[in-house]
């Protein structure tokens, strides 16, 4: 007899991306729906939590539909709603919240709130089984984490930022270079043609931390531009791309390097927006790799918002027995270390 698959269904709005997904067994996609705000918000520069909310509002029911459309299924063959309960900005989380309320509710389905940041951990398991004890370097707009995870469900954050989040960092350093937002990208790309020639700091701490922080490297970026338009000197704009980005991906993989081998670990996975850049895909994958680890890394279409990581966090939380009510209220605020309810 054969035994029935488990279908999770995710929603996340925790930002500016509008996505809703189907994930059979925990690691398989069945559908994967997300709709982009890019557009809407690259004329201000970055997120702005009203247009955001309102888009969200506008495609909820567009979304969810297609994602059951794509998967050839009904919200009534789910095992359980999955959603993001935080963190993330409260108005855009609100929506997938209340969205993933009224579904749960009209059709008798457990609900499971999920933490933003679990579910960039647990794309990887989209793409490979979890061995653990584990190893997350988590780097995004808004987190630049190690979290290690001696079990499923078991979150332990050993460093974290204390100012700017990776990614915050390289939206501000693109902004000074007048590029577009999200800035990111742009700031990759110009630094596989650059020369990292232009001395950057490097913020290690001290000793024995595990945090990080970008402000300092940041603002010696924009300092270095000033100082050289103030001296009628012309700096390429390749070349200190490619000497923050150097800055930033040599304190990353050496803090998760060290990590790596006090806690030791049988994985390493690479999560978050910032996963997508192939300069810290690339050194990492080396690094760890030369120390006989195993690396994880997903696909760019997995590194930036969207439902399936949800949804697999979701999987796991389900099997784990964890279930939200239906005063489930969105948590900008939410702490991965606190057990779920």
């Amino acid at each position: 007899m054969k035994i029935k698959d488990e279908l999770i269904l995710g929603i996340e709005t925790s930002c500016d991306e509008t996505a809703v997904a189907i994930i059979k067994n925990g690691k398989e996609i069945v559908a994967n729906v997300v709709s982009s705000q890019i557009e809407s918000h690259q004329r201000f520069g970055g997120v702005v939590p009203e247009i955001a909310s309102r888009h969200h509002v506008e495609q909820m029911t567009m979304v969810l539909e297609e994602a059951l459309e794509q998967g050839g299924l009904a919200v009534e063959d789910m095992d359980a709603i999955a959603v993001t309960e935080g963190p993330g900005l409260v108005g855009a989380l609100l929506i997938g919240v209340n969205a993933a309320k009224a579904v749960a509710f009209a059709h008798e389905k457990p609900l499971v709130g999920v933490h933003h940041i679990a579910g960039h951990i647990y794309a990887n398991q989209l793409v490979e089984e979890l061995e653990f004890p584990l190893l997350a370097l988590v780097v995004s707009g808004g987190h630049t984490e190690l979290v290690y995870m001696k079990e499923h469900g078991s979150f332990e954050v050993i460093g974290e930022t204390r100012d700017d989040a990776v990614g915050e960092a390289y939206d501000k350093v693109a902004r000074t270079l007048q590029l577009p937002y999200p800035g990111g990208p742009y700031i990759d790309r110009m630094a596989q043609t650059g020369t990292p020639s232009i001395r950057l700091p490097r913020a290690w701490l001290e000793e024995d931390s595990y945090d990080f922080s970008f402000s300092g490297l940041k603002s010696a970026v924009i300092n270095t531009l000033h100082n050289a338009k103030q001296k009628g000197e012309e700096i390429n704009p390749d070349d200190l791309a490619a000497s923050f980005q150097e800055s930033v991906i040599e304190v990353l993989v050496g803090k998760t390097l060290r990590a790596m081998k006090e806690y030791g670990v049988n994985q390493v996975l690479l999560a978050g927006g910032v996963a997508a850049n192939k300069g810290l895909r690339g050194a990492l994958q080396q690094a760890v790799e030369k120390e006989g680890k195993k690396l994880t890394i997903p696909p760019l279409s997995l590194c930036t918002d969207n439902a399936a990581m949800i949804a697999a966090a979701g999987s796991v939380l389900y099997r784990l027995g964890k279930r939200s009510g239906m005063d489930l209220n969105a948590n900008p605020g939410l702490d991965i270390e606190k057990p779920f309810n």
